[in-house]
């Protein structure tokens, strides 16, 4: 994988509460194809990471939601954990954000519970996904097409279950951000606005 990346700048978007392996594992998979990834989240300083419920390491935030910008990156990660996506969502600038990336037609990764920020973007409608099966109904209500696999891509964004899923969704993942963009992807977008 070493050298796919070269050049890229991947954003990871998340804050306490995220599930630290769905952060830690994508992101030493895109250190090691080449990749630069760089850590946006709600406010500077650091975030909490979780093991389910547990207290687990920090990490420190390279940029904010409202400083960062989308065309800088050229793909984005979002991790779950419960309350990571779910104080996420309730940001308009890390809401924005997001959607920008869907408008641009760049490659987006959501695992767990992180496709509850996709559906407050207003990006899920029409697209084939997976998630936490919890979220499922969220998404079908949303007008997404809620699958229960392991890993499920649609014309650049990149969805998986859980922790268990990382291996297949950081390949996913990265075979999208290797890619580039997606027509389809800002399509999509586009007629959802």
């Amino acid at each position: 994988m070493a050298g796919k990346l070269d050049g890229k700048t991947i954003a990871f978007l998340a804050t306490d509460g995220v599930e630290q392996v769905e952060l830690t594992k994508p992101w030493d998979a895109v250190r090691e194809a080449g990749g630069t990834p760089e850590l946006v989240s709600l406010e500077d300083g650091e975030i909490q990471g979780f093991q389910h419920l547990d207290k687990a390491d920090t990490f420190r935030v390279d940029r904010t939601a409202a400083a960062a910008d989308a065309g800088a990156y050229d793909g984005l990660v979002l991790p779950g954990g419960v309350a990571n996506p779910d104080f996420l969502r309730a940001d308009d600038d890390a809401v924005a954000f997001v959607r920008a990336f869907f408008d641009a037609g760049k490659p987006v990764a959501a695992i767990c519970h992180a496709p509850w920020v996709l559906i407050d973007a207003g990006v899920v409608r029409g697209r084939t996904m997976t998630s936490w099966p919890t979220v499922g109904t969220d998404l079908r209500n949303a007008g997404a097409n809620w699958v229960d696999k392991e890993v499920v891509v649609d014309a650049g964004l990149v969805t998986s279950r859980k922790p268990d899923d990382i291996p297949a969704f950081n390949k996913k993942m990265i075979e999208e951000f290797v890619e580039g963009k997606h027509a389809k992807q800002a399509q999509s977008a586009q007629a959802l606005s």
